[in-house]
């Protein structure tokens, strides 16, 4: 029943999105209109172009910064690594507005104007913890010493990184990622409070779409958004399954 009551409006809104009339009371008939406005909706297609320009390069960037902390980080002596990691969990369990408002009065502080560049920091910035977290365990688990055993056999510490850390650490990587590319396609309040005229992702198109009235396209949007989350997490699943199998 929970689950039900969870996934029944999604289901309604994705078959609300092929019906061909405007009203979500009744169905008149199976089409494609809506998804052919979107396409030729130049907001729609603007706001599509930032979301994933947006998406790539902060995920990118935080993985990175990420996979290089999470290492750092298991260098680290017990009690710095705690602390660490606690100040590491503190972006995720402030709220979001927290979060945004935070952001927001930094850039203003420092003077950036806002818009695009302001959107990419504030994505990097609430990505990085996700990324660590993602990558920690795989660092944890890999064997002690490894890198200095590398080295003794003639690897420099760029070669060990990349030729023994890396590939070890892989799935932890490209899970992060996942999960940081998946976290930008979906945030709202932090976009909505760190963007400048001009610059709009999917999130808050939806939010002016709903503001001005409930149209069709927004279900074909929220369908493709949707659509486009889930296969991120089936593909991280099937990754980490794949990981979990090979390593037992």
């Amino acid at each position: 029943m929970v689950f039900l009551f969870l996934y029944a409006p999604i289901f309604a809104l994705v078959v609300f999105s092929f019906n061909d009339s405007k009203s979500m009371a009744h169905w008149s008939g199976f089409t494609f209109k809506w998804y052919q406005r979107l396409i030729h909706d130049e907001n729609i297609m603007s706001a599509l172009y930032y979301t994933i320009i947006v998406a790539l390069i902060s995920s990118i960037i935080a993985t990175i910064v990420g996979t290089i902390s999470a290492i750092g980080i298991q260098k680290m002596r017990t009690r710095g690594r705690k602390v660490m990691l606690n100040v590491n969990y503190l972006p995720m369990l402030n709220p979001d507005i927290v979060t945004a408002v935070a952001l927001m009065s930094l850039f203003a502080f420092l003077n950036i104007e806002f818009g695009f560049t302001t959107m990419l920091l504030a994505h990097i910035m609430f990505s990085i913890p996700y990324v660590i977290l993602s990558v920690l365990p795989k660092v944890r688990s890999m064997p002690q010493n490894i890198e200095e055993a590398a080295m003794d056999l003639g690897a420099t510490p760029m070669y060990a990184l990349r030729k023994v850390i890396l590939p070890q650490i892989k799935p932890g990587i490209i899970s992060g990622f996942l999960i940081a590319f998946t976290m930008s396609i979906d945030d709202f309040i932090i976009s909505f409070f760190n963007t400048g005229n001009g610059v709009s992702n999917l999130s808050i198109e939806i939010y002016g779409m709903a503001r001005r009235g409930i149209k069709p396209e927004i279900n074909a949007l929220s369908t493709i958004m949707f659509t486009v989350v889930l296969i991120l997490l089936l593909i991280s699943n099937k990754k980490q399954s794949i990981v979990a199998g090979s390593d037992k």
